[in-house]
């Protein structure tokens, strides 16, 4: 038999002999993956609900995984736990609004005509806030929330774009004042980063007596969470915590509030001095108290407002959602006569180009972002965490892999993400036949169910 038949013929059999063996494991696998399946679903069909596996998924059904999860870190801990960021629970927001085309009876504006979207923050101050976009970098601060490598991004991706980013409650880094066009100090309830020196420095500056996600509770960092850097730029002691105290030292009544606000204008020698306010069902009384103290700027950030880290309770349960805070501080300024004078800023839970027009549309001039802009600025960066960290722990003070995170990158995403934001708000202002950002209004709108339109205002889709 020649060479080549032998080869074939042993081939065949090695084929044969593989094929024979792949259908026995095969068979195999079958039998036993049968067995198995009997032998699980027997279990589950037999044992006591007691005993029954799915007695899990049951109570699942009762409790959510996101509980039971936050629970077992209580138990673990037998402390108050922090939920980064913000609430996982569904509010009332802007999904019941929709915006009402331009055609024939009202034309679109044409494409190629330009929007004007310059915003004007506090324009009845001697030194205005002039930006480009109504869209501003919400306040993360230093050393308390977001690391040195985030908050330089943070400067040089909304001077690309020409709009402002808000220091927070954290440390004053020199460099960061140095690379933004635009930047909001904000003067809270700590020690730090209050020398005149510091405040001259600022373009608007934001007294804070609350947020969404915290309310206006105190906060306490100790020193293994707050290292390096920051906290000697926040003067902080070997072993002291960061203390931001519930309520500021010199604002113990409404006149002590209008004497603060007087004496930053006059350091500031004019810029906007505003108020942040976590918005409450009184915050009706917070705004006349504001009013008196004639502040140029107001912030509503609304319960689903986000934060480096607060407990879930506050998240989940303190402060009105946003559309209900927005709708009734714009009704309260209107009602006062001072809606002209004073420029509202709205936050919480605000994440998409339709929320930011509708905030707009509803009242608001001007809107703060947070977590959009932490996820935007990190874009593909957060492949050097996940999948074993969280994507924030490239941007946090106290992520494993904060040092990783390229400013210059990071800036490039923020300012294309703002601008793409703005250029399908553009798009949509052209749509309903206006030619600025400022025109839209709540008459652009309708209410797509009766409860949205009683809390906004708008008039329901099913009225003519």
């Amino acid at each position: 038999m020649t060479t080549w038949k032998v080869i074939v013929i042993q081939v065949f059999a090695v084929f044969l002999g593989l094929s024979v063996f792949l259908f026995m494991m095969y068979m195999v696998r079958r039998v036993v993956l049968a067995s198995m399946v009997k032998g699980v679903v027997k279990r589950f069909m037999s044992d006591r609900y007691a005993e029954n596996v799915w007695e899990l998924v049951s109570a699942l059904t009762r409790m959510s995984p996101q509980w039971v999860l936050e629970n077992a870190l209580r138990a673990h801990t037998g402390s108050v736990i922090q939920r980064p960021l913000g609430s996982p629970r569904k509010f009332l927001n802007f999904d019941g609004l929709i915006f009402s085309p331009a055609q024939v009876a009202k034309l679109p504006t044409p494409e190629d005509t330009p929007v004007e979207t310059t915003t004007m923050i506090g324009p009845a101050s001697k030194k205005p806030l002039v930006l480009d976009i109504p869209l501003i970098v919400s306040a993360m601060g230093y050393g308390v929330g977001v690391s040195e490598q985030a908050r330089l991004a943070f400067a040089l991706g909304t001077s690309m774009v020409g709009t402002a980013s808000n220091v927070g409650k954290g440390g004053f880094l020199p460099e960061e004042r140095n690379l933004a066009k635009h930047l909001i100090l904000q003067y809270h309830t700590g020690k730090w980063s209050k020398d005149p020196s510091i405040l001259k420095q600022a373009d608007m500056i934001e007294i804070r007596f609350g947020q969404g996600a915290i309310a206006g509770a105190a906060e306490r960092i100790q020193p293994e969470l707050l290292q390096g850097r920051a906290r000697r730029i926040m003067n902080l002691r070997p072993g002291e915590d960061a203390v931001l105290h519930s309520r500021h030292e010199e604002v113990q009544d409404p006149e002590d509030l209008r004497k603060l606000v007087e004496k930053l204008r006059t350091l500031t020698e004019g810029i906007p001095i505003g108020v942040k306010f976590a918005a409450g069902n009184w915050m009706e009384r917070d705004l006349q108290i504001a009013l008196e103290a004639s502040v140029d700027v107001i912030a509503i950030d609304g319960g689903q407002g986000g934060s480096h880290e607060s407990p879930p309770i506050f998240q989940d349960d303190f402060g009105l959602p946003t559309i209900y805070a927005l709708s009734r501080a714009v009704h309260f300024l209107e009602q006062s006569g001072k809606r002209e004078q004073i420029s509202l800023i709205v936050s919480g839970g605000l994440f998409t180009p339709d929320h930011f027009l509708k905030a707009l549309a509803l009242g608001a001039d001007a809107v703060y972002l947070g977590t959009s802009v932490l996820y935007a600025m990190a874009h593909t960066q957060v492949f050097k965490a996940v999948p074993w960290e969280p994507p924030t722990q490239m941007v946090f003070y106290t992520g494993k892999h904060k040092e990783k995170l390229d400013p210059a990158l990071a800036s490039l995403h923020l300012a294309n993400y703002l601008h793409s934001c703005m250029e399908e708000m553009k798009i949509s202002v052209r749509a309903l036949g206006k030619r600025s950002i400022k025109e839209v209004s709540k008459k652009d709108l309708a209410a797509l169910d009766d409860f949205t339109a009683k809390v906004t205002g708008v008039r329901p889709v099913y009225h003519h």
